[in-house]
């Protein structure tokens, strides 16, 4: 559990922290307020009939205002915060929440738990539950993480590189290609959605950059995941719109040229086989994921939010994102694996071998592996994702660590039907998430198919 943290008086014996599953439905962000010692059938009441003696942030006003709740509160835990243990749990009630904030009083502590004084330090942790769901988590940088300064001078290099891979891709795009380059942009999306677990409360997922940069070769493969990330951005408000330049840059551009970089120095020490193809795959997948690590905290030199400092940012992100790299290598070698024993001819990064070797006699037609390949997305998106977990991952990790997550900012787009993989006006959780990642699919797969489809070169009709 992490903690927003508040100004709040050295001397309070009792600190309230609020989760507003609401807003962040994995239970995993708190506002933590000062909440003088009261006597027994004090209620606590909402941020406006608050104690005059607490003192809210200006950061925890936002984290309170950011949508209002309406729900159950679950739990209560007492922790006593010099032995570091839980002491006491139980239930307590409903509430309604008639405007934003955290709306009528919430509970009469006292009056249910009596009057509580652990070593002169109470924790009251009240959990309200949301049903719409989704992901939880955000995957990409938010607003914020970096100056706006940094924000433009990424969007800019973002932008000029692009430019050049569109350029280079209307040269290599063939018509067998643009259902290809659909596909892996779709499935790359539904991907993402599944978060694995690393260690110590964090996830990893893909980024999928090397991988589509393996299939398709590097410039159709950034703009594969330029796509997608920008898909996430505007529907369903994953990664901020100011973060773009910098959300492009680490999660499309460095891990395609650079993973694909490393792969051809790894096709060049290995045999030259499938078996080769697999095992180069693997290993640039998961380096790619530290350059786009590293290239995050290079950023944070020249635009970092907070006092941070780089050597902290960098051995943190590098660190934890290296775990997160052996994640991103499995699932990208298991699928080239998987298209060359079915369509070997596909695969861009394995142009250099025999025929005989990738043994083509055996391929899927073009049709069957597009329909197997769409159903294998689909299964992830709607499946798969429901196994996600839902903690942090290793930016938010970092940053929740060294300290900077507070300078994340609200998305401009976070009322959106589809925000946060959570589908609007679904209360079931499982078929929110599942017509959330079946949207997003079919999102991504258009707006890659029509961009490859329009750029491909055009047959000339004789006149």
């Amino acid at each position: 559990m992490s903690s927003i943290e508040v100004a709040t008086d050295l001397f309070d014996q009792i600190s309230l922290m609020v989760v507003d599953l609401a807003a962040h439905p994995a239970d995993k962000v708190e506002v933590v307020v000062g909440v003088p010692q009261f006597p027994a059938g004090s209620p606590i009441g909402t941020k406006t009939r608050l104690p005059d003696q607490i003192q809210i942030s200006e950061q925890g006003e936002s984290a309170v205002d950011r949508r209002g709740v309406d729900g159950r509160v679950g739990l209560v835990h007492l922790r006593d915060d010099l032995l570091h243990r839980e002491v006491a749990t139980g239930a307590i009630q409903d509430f309604p929440d008639p405007e934003p904030g955290l709306g009528e009083p919430i509970a009469t502590i006292a009056e249910q738990f009596g009057q509580f004084s652990l070593n002169g330090h109470t924790e009251i942790l009240l959990v309200a539950n949301d049903s719409q769901q989704g992901l939880g988590w955000r995957m990409h940088a938010p607003d914020g993480f970096l100056t706006a300064g940094t924000a433009v001078a990424t969007g800019a290099i973002s932008v000029g590189t692009v430019s050049v891979a569109l350029k280079q891709a209307k040269e290599q795009m063939s018509e067998k290609m643009v259902p290809l380059a659909g596909i892996t942009a779709a499935f790359v999306f539904a991907a993402q959605m599944f978060n694995f677990p690393v260690a110590a409360g964090t996830t990893g997922h893909l980024l999928g950059g090397a991988l589509a940069a393996i299939l398709l070769g590097p410039h159709i493969g950034a703009l594969v995941v330029t796509v997608v990330v920008v898909v996430q951005a505007l529907a369903f408000a994953d990664g901020g719109l100011t973060a773009l330049g910098y959300n492009v840059l680490n999660m499309a551009i460095i891990p395609a040229y650079g993973g694909f970089a490393v792969y051809s120095g790894f096709r060049k020490l290995l045999p030259k086989s499938k078996g080769g193809v697999v095992a180069a795959t693997g290993l640039a997948a998961g380096i790619s994921v530290v350059l786009s690590a590293a290239a995050f905290s290079i950023q944070w030199l020249f635009g970092a939010s907070a006092p941070v400092p780089f050597d902290t940012v960098f051995g943190a992100m590098v660190g934890v994102h290296i775990l997160i790299g052996i994640g991103e290598g499995l699932i990208s070698a298991l699928t080239v694996g998987a298209v060359l024993a079915s369509r070997p001819d596909l695969v861009f990064g394995a142009r250099d071998l025999h025929p005989a070797q990738l043994q083509e006699s055996g391929k899927v037609p073009l049709r069957a592996f597009i329909i197997g390949g769409l159903a294998v997305t689909l299964l992830v998106a709607t499946v798969v994702s429901q196994f996600a977990v839902n903690n942090p991952d290793g930016l938010d990790f970092v940053a929740e660590d060294t300290g900077f997550i507070s300078s994340a900012e609200e998305h401009s787009l976070g009322d959106s039907i589809f925000a946060d993989y959570a589908t609007s006006g679904i209360n079931n959780e499982a078929l929110s998430l599942a017509i959330a990642g079946t949207a997003g699919v079919l999102i991504t797969l258009a707006v890659g198919y029509g961009l490859f489809r329009a750029i491909r070169p055009r047959k000339r009709v004789p006149v």
